[in-house]
């Protein structure tokens, strides 16, 4: 369920915003035409309404190509010469001005239509960007189910600031969620050193500890290429143990996970570290925190996007309480579930929006 908005579907990003406009919009210049002429021919008092022909070809641009726009505005001016609609008497003046609609229509909807098959390759190499970067999760990483949900904050990316991954490795089961500072394409630079760094320390790294200060000396190497003294990242690493019955958390400046057991839901206490990239992490390492686990329990890890949603009253959304009453819902489906509450209760979110779902499960005798 790596998907959203972001990487979203279709439908998530509205026609106003790229996506193909609703049937309704295809159909209204035709249903227009149709019930003008046809009222036309009903009834002499309906030739006041042939105003309303000027608007075809316009409303034809929002969904047809140049050819569709071209005959439909060839169609308003045939029916205005056609005798029996009553509609062959506008001056020379006003037949000139619908031709000229027509015409530049034409010209808009190719514009249009070179416009929009631009952005779908754009679109395309995006998603293969953000593919190559974060791969879609695979739902079990050795005992571990995995779903994960990502919505960028810029309306019209795929991509932002927020990161996860999930690797087995020598250690076991590794897992990292992350926000890296800024969003958009500007933030995947930083990423995929993180992302690089992880995979790498994942391998060879034998505890929680060195590999967040691996991914901690990568940032500060990349800002000080770059010339940055404000390039830092949140993040927060899980180990999970050989059997599942526990699992280390390292937290460096970034939201805890939220333990659901038993129908509750509770944040796990961690012992809370500097954010990577400042240079402290190597000099006072994070703790790490062991969590007991019992079968059926899940941990969703959540970005702050997520945990700072606000409502009218600017209050933040309270994960942890609404996630109990979301309990019943499967881990595939927990990630949806928040979405759609955070919608239902009006909650804005201000920033990209990342969920991580661990479902241990026993590895099978």
């Amino acid at each position: 369920m790596r998907g959203g908005a972001s990487r979203g579907d279709v439908q998530d990003r509205g026609w106003l915003r790229g996506a193909p406009p609703p049937r309704w919009v295809r159909v209204l210049p035709v249903v227009l035409l149709v019930a003008v002429t046809a009222a036309t021919f009903v009834t002499p008092e309906a030739r006041d309404l042939g105003f309303l022909l000027g608007a075809i070809p316009p409303l034809a641009v929002l969904s047809y190509g140049p050819w569709a726009t071209a005959a439909l505005g060839g169609a308003v001016v045939v029916v205005l010469n056609v005798p029996a609609t009553h509609l062959n008497r506008p001056g020379n003046t006003d037949l000139l001005t619908i031709v000229f609609v027509a015409l530049l229509s034409v010209f808009v909807s190719y514009v249009r239509s070179h416009r929009d098959a631009q952005l779908v390759v754009e679109r395309a190499i995006g998603e293969a960007v953000q593919r190559a970067v974060m791969p879609p999760l695979p739902e079990r990483v050795g005992p571990i189910g995995c779903v994960g949900f990502y919505r960028a904050a810029q309306d019209g990316t795929l991509v932002g600031g927020d990161f996860f991954d999930v690797r087995d490795g020598p250690g076991g089961v590794r897992a990292v969620m992350g926000d890296v500072r800024g969003h958009g394409l500007a933030a995947m630079a930083t990423v995929v050193s993180l992302l690089g760094a992880f995979r790498e320390a994942a391998l060879d790294q034998p505890d929680l500890e060195a590999v967040a200060a691996r991914m901690d000396r990568r940032l500060g190497v990349d800002a000080a290429g770059d010339g940055q003294t404000e390039l830092f990242a949140t993040a927060v690493l899980l180990e999970f143990t050989g059997d599942a019955g526990a699992v280390r958390v390292v937290a460096c400046g970034h939201p805890p996970p939220v333990l659901l057991h038993e129908g509750q839901a509770r944040e796990a206490t961690v012992a809370p570290g500097p954010p990577l990239g400042i240079g402290l992490v190597g000099l006072d390492p994070p703790k790490e925190v062991t969590l007991a686990l019992a079968p059926g329990d899940r941990l969703l890890l959540a970005s702050d996007g997520v945990w700072e949603a606000r409502n009218a009253a600017g209050a933040f959304y309270p994960l942890p309480e609404r996630l109990a009453h979301l309990a019943t819902a499967g881990p595939a489906e927990l990630p949806g579930a928040v979405w759609a509450d955070l919608a239902r209760l009006s909650y804005e979110v201000r920033d990209d929006a990342t969920m991580l779902v661990l479902a241990p499960r026993p590895p099978v005798a």
